[in-house]
């Protein structure tokens, strides 16, 4: 496996290419971080982007849904895909509206999707989805009976071309500007999680497993 991904005519950044990635470690940290992608493609000739929770394995990455969603009925059919996960670090604020910012680490990933119609690489797939979500969750949780797997769709697409974007650090002013009266620098943000809240129909015996604890939820 190459340590970068190429850069395409797709994947090229030529708009402040010094925040261009194209390192399949970067990239693939950043996918793992994130818990939300947008896949993009065309419907009836029309632009469409669509939210969805994903997985990734190694090169793979893996998305489900109903069997009736849009989503899932167009991917199934080999349809072009553009995926993108953003990651929002802070908000920079410079000593002029133009320079304001944010900061951040994104990825682009061109592909084309295939449906996952074998029954054990599908439930694998799920898996991965699921673990990518909250880790060690799978092992707990009924697996899916045959009619649910029937109602599910599952694709997987190669991450073949892909790059990332990343901006980090402080606001970068006019050189003229840095004397002016007027608060500059960055607000952190992050991804937290607060204290589990049991369903109150669950068994009252039952603790909150350790993988739900907000110490161990930190993305």
């Amino acid at each position: 496996m190459n340590a970068r991904f190429v850069p395409t005519n797709r994947t090229t950044l030529r708009r402040l290419a010094s925040r261009a990635s194209y390192e399949r470690k970067t990239i693939y940290e950043i996918l793992d971080e994130a818990f939300i992608c947008h896949v993009g493609f065309i419907d009836s000739g029309h632009p469409v982007v669509v939210p969805t929770a994903y997985g990734r394995q190694d090169d793979i990455l893996f998305v489900h849904g109903s069997v009736a969603s849009r989503l899932l009925r167009n991917l199934a059919n080999r349809t072009p895909v553009c995926v993108t996960v953003t990651l929002l670090d802070g908000l920079v604020l410079a000593r002029s509206a133009f320079h304001h910012s944010m900061n951040y680490r994104s990825v682009v990933v061109f592909g084309t999707a295939s449906l996952v119609e074998d029954r054990n690489e599908k439930l694998d797939a799920l898996r991965i989805i699921s673990e990518h979500i909250l880790p060690g969750r799978w092992a707990d949780v009924r697996k899916p009976n045959n009619a649910e797997l029937q109602q599910t769709s599952v694709v997987k697409i190669p991450l073949i071309e892909a790059s990332a974007k990343i901006r980090t650090g402080p606001p970068v002013d006019e050189k003229a500007d840095y004397d002016l009266p007027v608060w500059a620098g960055v607000v952190p943000l992050s991804t937290v999680s607060w204290p589990p809240v049991a369903d109150p129909r669950m068994h009252s015996y039952l603790q909150t497993p350790t993988y739900a604890q907000p110490d161990r939820f930190r993305r």
